[in-house]
């Protein structure tokens, strides 16, 4: 190869040695999406405020024994300090009641308590009081598109138990074969397939009846063990219990 062409060659090279290296940096790094939180079953940041479309915001408690005091606190759009708030409720039979009042602070939240005296699942939300006679309607279902709220679940107390070593293998009463995967509880009366929700530290699972039981004095549910161990029971102990909400429970009702 002649001399002029080898210097050519070498010349060209080198250009792209020195040219590859700044366009590799002038590519940004795809990132990498961080691995999911690690929780209960069911999870979602109590911490984290319902916004509605106009802006107003709800913190709650997502679950909570019965027999407490519940607390909310947030915004209501277009109030002021000063101003007169109610907290209303959506029970299960389709109505919104006064829940609790408050007013706003000087830093423009509210915060507002009260002690549930039922358990089931409601819905809440904050509006000015002078609004709340009109907000207080009866809507078709508690899922009702006009129904905007953050939704809260009072469990009651059930002292529980759990069972399963000495059992795998064999069928329970509702026809399961148990074993260290099968989710549910016993029960002494509710149908067999009834979804029952379960509520332990912040842990909440949805299970179906699959047994009879429990049928030591004073407890309420027999868990599998499968299920103690997805809401952290490892001893006889006492956790939040209600009978499911939503089209999971609907379709099991429908299917029997």
């Amino acid at each position: 190869m002649h001399l002029s062409n080898l210097l050519k060659l070498g010349a060209a090279l080198g250009a792209f040695a020195i040219a590859a290296p700044a366009a590799s940096a002038a590519t940004p790094a795809v990132p990498t999406a961080p691995a999911p939180a690690a929780g209960g079953m069911t999870y979602v940041d109590p911490s984290a405020p319902t916004v509605f479309a106009d802006g107003s915001t709800l913190t709650a408690p997502l679950g909570q024994l019965l027999g407490g005091r519940v607390s909310v606190t947030g915004t209501v759009a277009g109030s002021k300090p000063g101003d007169a708030i109610a907290v209303l409720a959506l029970d299960q039979a389709g109505t919104w009641t006064n829940a609790a009042s408050t007013a706003v602070g000087s830093d423009g939240t509210y915060v507002a308590t009260w002690k549930p005296a039922h358990s089931g699942h409601l819905t809440v939300k904050a509006v000015l009081a002078a609004q709340a006679t009109a907000a207080t309607r009866v809507v078709g279902t508690s899922t009702d598109s006009t129904a905007e709220g953050r939704a809260l679940t009072l469990y009651q107390r059930a002292r529980v138990t759990w069972y399963g070593p000495g059992f795998y293998g064999r069928k329970t009463a509702c026809g399961k074969r148990m074993s260290k995967q099968l989710l549910g509880v016993a029960h002494k009366t509710l149908p067999c397939g009834t979804l029952v929700e379960l509520y332990n530290n912040g842990n909440v699972v949805t299970v179906p009846v699959v047994d009879r039981g429990p049928f030591r004095k004073g407890t309420s549910y027999d868990l599998t063990s499968a299920t103690a161990q997805a809401i952290g029971v490892t001893a006889t102990s006492t956790i939040g219990a209600v009978r499911a909400a939503g089209p999971a429970a609907a379709a099991v009702a429908a299917a029997r």
